[in-house]
């Protein structure tokens, strides 16, 4: 009998589940409730789709893992996306000073829209698995507290039952499963959100002559002032255009969507790096805001029961603050972590599920730490506040930053933390230790660490008169 597993979601983390599912069933069915759009363009279902996002380079090698037959890395760069070497392709200023840059290129990263990222990704799973992709709304999971057997689903032409061997439940930030899994008889989930009120806005501009090889920009917010947060970052994307991001969170930090104000604000902040590229750059769109962003989480793998055959990824099962750039890395290493379990023991492997689910927690913990230890610093966070173990992580961690920006020992494993190459346990390694205790062996840099040729282009684009 054909085996069919089906996927609630054909966004990042539902297509790369597909592309797992395919090499174990018959049949893959992707549900989702859009009209996907041909080409690299954005869809109202990603409520932070028109805003920066980074694939981290953890989150790229779980992705070439993934897709049989395709190198995700050159089908990306292929289709227009950029690689940046976080060692010396990024400019960075964090709370504790500006990183230095190191001959060592370091992991890379990927940047694009988020538009071309999910069109490649569908592309490419399209193109080289038998996965299929059907509109319509999953509304419940069939099945008992057992097992899952399928999904019921609304079309355009009424309502049905799609039995299914698996069931991923990759829908994003709106995801039901939790309403779902009460419906089978499982009502212990346990969630949490800490939210920081922060609010996007981000416009395109056309890369200037001359300036398609200027550094990635990124202003950090410092949540240790007692002050709303601001931020701004400048990345390169695909069709010779920057992508500006601004960030700040409630009570005073939130960026405007008028354009003049935009330029204003990127000016205020800590640094005004980013608002004078700008300045004299020719802009593509109108601002667009969103306020999408509380990092929020289902702990899914502490419930008393968990069914066979169901499993929730990527969105779904965590969300995180997007400054941190960690969501679609976590859906990738999610759904690694499922085709790995598949390729042991197959579709009908007893405790599958419930194994995928808890690694795939693991896979979420080390992001959600970085992200809420941050956050609960911020004035007006909803749902945390830093206590006693935060304060100790956070005297530690700012120590290490600041030996980070001039010491390539603590640079080198903040980067491998931040791009998800490994976990946070690195941060504790004796050399990592030594050097964070021994601090900057260099003095603070003082001002971006741009080129000559940098600081040239920097100068001829600014029109502030800075």
């Amino acid at each position: 009998m054909a085996r069919r597993a089906v996927v609630i979601g054909a966004g990042l983390a539902g297509m790369l589940a597909a592309a797992a599912l395919s090499t174990v069933a018959d049949e893959v069915v992707v549900l989702d409730r859009d009209e996907l759009p041909d080409g690299p363009e954005h869809r109202k279902g990603l409520p932070q789709g028109r805003h920066a996002h980074l694939l981290m380079a953890g989150g790229l090698a779980a992705m070439e893992d993934l897709v049989p037959g395709v190198s995700m890395r050159k089908h990306l760069l292929a289709a227009g996306a950029h690689e940046i070497p976080v060692a010396n392709g990024m400019v960075a200023l964090t709370p504790e000073g500006w990183f230095r840059r190191w001959r060592h290129p370091g992991p890379q990263m990927v940047t694009s829209t988020r538009a071309l990222l999910d069109w490649a990704i569908r592309v490419a799973v399209l193109a080289n698995t038998g996965v299929e992709i059907r509109k319509a709304q999953a509304l419940e999971l069939t099945g008992s507290r057992q097992r899952v057997t399928g999904v019921r689903l609304a079309t355009a032409e009424g309502t049905e039952e799609l039995p299914a061997d698996f069931v991923v439940d990759a829908s994003g930030r709106g995801s039901r499963a939790v309403k779902w899994l009460a419906g089978l008889g499982i009502s212990d989930v346990r969630e949490k959100t800490v939210d920081a009120g922060l609010v996007n806005a981000t416009r395109l501009y056309r890369t200037p002559a001359g300036a398609d090889r200027f550094p990635l920009t990124i202003v950090q917010a410092n949540p240790y002032l007692g002050l709303p947060g601001r931020s701004g970052m400048m990345l390169p994307i695909e069709g010779d255009r920057w992508m500006v991001s601004l960030a700040g969170t409630r009570g005073g930090g939130e960026p405007p969507s008028d354009p003049d104000d935009f330029l204003r604000y990127a000016l205020d902040l800590p640094d005004p790096i980013v608002g004078r590229l700008i300045s004299g750059a020719e802009p593509l769109t109108d601002v667009h805001v969103s306020r999408s962003t509380s990092n929020h989480r289902r702990y899914l793998e502490k419930t008393r029961h968990w069914p066979e055959r169901f499993v929730v990824l990527g969105d779904a099962l965590a969300t995180f603050n997007p400054a941190y750039g960690q969501g679609m890395s976590v859906a990738a290493m999610g759904a690694q972590v499922l085709s790995r379990e598949l390729r042991r023991t197959g579709l009908a492997g007893d405790g599958l599920a419930r194994r995928v689910q808890k690694a795939a927690a693991r896979s979420v913990e080390g992001a959600w730490t970085m992200a809420v230890s941050q956050d609960v610093w911020f004035p007006g966070t909803r749902g945390g506040s830093p206590g006693f173990a935060d304060r100790l992580v956070t005297a530690y961690t700012r120590r290490m930053i600041r030996t980070a920006t001039a010491s390539y020992t603590a640079a080198s494993a903040v980067w491998d933390v931040t791009s998800m190459t490994t976990g946070p346990t690195r941060l504790l390694r004796p050399s990592t230790v030594l050097a964070t205790l021994s601090g900057p062996p260099l003095p603070p840099a003082v001002g971006a660490p741009l080129t000559k040729e940098e600081r040239e282009i920097l100068r001829e684009l600014d029109r502030t008169g800075s």
